[in-house]
């Protein structure tokens, strides 16, 4: 049997050149035949069911809206929970200005279990100044689009009036902004989405929303007010991977829990990397919180918090000022 090298063998150094044609060839691609296939509506969800089952292929269905149901009859025990988020003119919560907002209403029950949309509200607003180009290419909204716009501030007010829970993904940043639109907002109890439910736990690599609506199987126009409230709704609704409840159910336990927040005033220098370490953040005193550096733990780690500021920080007894944080008063901008 001959092996590659024998195929060598004999070659005679003298062959002749390969002969070229004296015109030269226009080189001719060849396209594969594409394959067209024509299914009717009726069949998508079989045929979605067909890839998903391969285990080949994974599809994200576009989000459809949970209709509104009203009138309704309550339901006892349920409470009502508005979704909301807001689109600014930019990140500075004490000059820019909100552009649209949205809402999502929805009752649920106190084990976290979702039931009715009981309302949506969207509405756009004229900003006392332009809108950047930046602000349009993450918004998608231009200043066309809100000019002579305005917010009916008595129906926001009269939206939220039934809620027991305001919910956003980002509460740092959507409740401040909220609380300076409208009155009723800084009366709520507000949950986090984002910083209160633990998604990291459950096999998440990210906390976007964007990331967790496309792991429940959806996608959406997001960075539009009111399409990500539903978006939110869908994200809290659906079932935890490997668990059994949904994120709603986590979200409630934990707005249910006080936090306290520890100032360590006065704190020596040379010992903010061992704060930062251990989880402080500074606040630089502009809110009219203390300049100093704060940590917000559960109820149950004060002794142990107190235990490592006076003999790792100050090195002697202190009682630094300490709050007690509910979900009233977390992510107010100077709560």
């Amino acid at each position: 049997m001959q092996g590659q090298a024998d195929l060598f063998l004999g070659v005679v150094e003298t062959a002749p050149p390969i002969q070229k044609s004296a015109t030269p060839r226009i080189p001719v691609s060849r396209q594969e035949q594409k394959r067209t296939f024509r299914l009717h509506p009726a069949d998508f969800e079989t045929a979605v069911d067909a890839l998903e089952s391969s285990g080949q292929y994974r599809v994200l269905r576009r989000l459809q809206p949970r209709p509104v149901v009203a009138p309704r009859i309550s339901v006892p025990g349920e409470r009502i929970a508005v979704i909301v988020d807001t689109e600014t003119t930019g990140l500075d919560q004490t000059r820019d200005e909100i552009i649209e907002i949205g809402m999502v209403a929805f009752s649920y029950h106190e084990d976290g279990r979702i039931g009715d949309v009981v309302g949506t509200y969207s509405a756009l607003r004229e900003p006392t100044v332009p809108i950047t180009p930046e602000i349009t290419r993450l918004t998608g909204i231009t200043s066309e689009m809100v000019k002579g716009h305005t917010i009916d501030l008595d129906a926001v007010e009269a939206f939220i009036q039934a809620a027991h829970l305001v919910i956003a993904h980002n509460a740092r940043f959507d409740r401040p902004f909220c609380e300076r639109l409208a009155h009723g907002f800084s009366l709520k109890a507000w949950a986090c989405s984002h910083a209160e439910v633990s998604w990291s736990d459950f096999g998440f690599e990210g906390s976007k929303l964007g990331y967790l609506l496309s792991q429940c199987g959806w996608f959406h126009q997001g960075h539009r007010a009111v399409e990500d409230c539903h978006a939110l709704l869908e994200v809290l609704v659906a079932p935890l991977p490997g668990n059994t409840d949904c994120a709603m159910s986590h979200l409630l336990a934990s707005a249910r829990k006080a936090l306290l927040r520890i100032w360590a005033e006065g704190s020596p220098f040379d010992m903010k990397d061992n704060l930062k370490k251990r989880g402080y953040r500074w606040n630089d005193g502009t809110n009219g919180r203390p300049k100093s550096w704060f940590i917000e733990i559960a109820e149950d780690a004060y002794e142990a918090e107190m235990k490592f500021l006076r003999q790792e920080i100050y090195r002697r007894d202190v009682e630094p000022f300490t709050q007690r944080i509910t979900a009233f008063e977390r992510f107010r901008a100077a709560s």
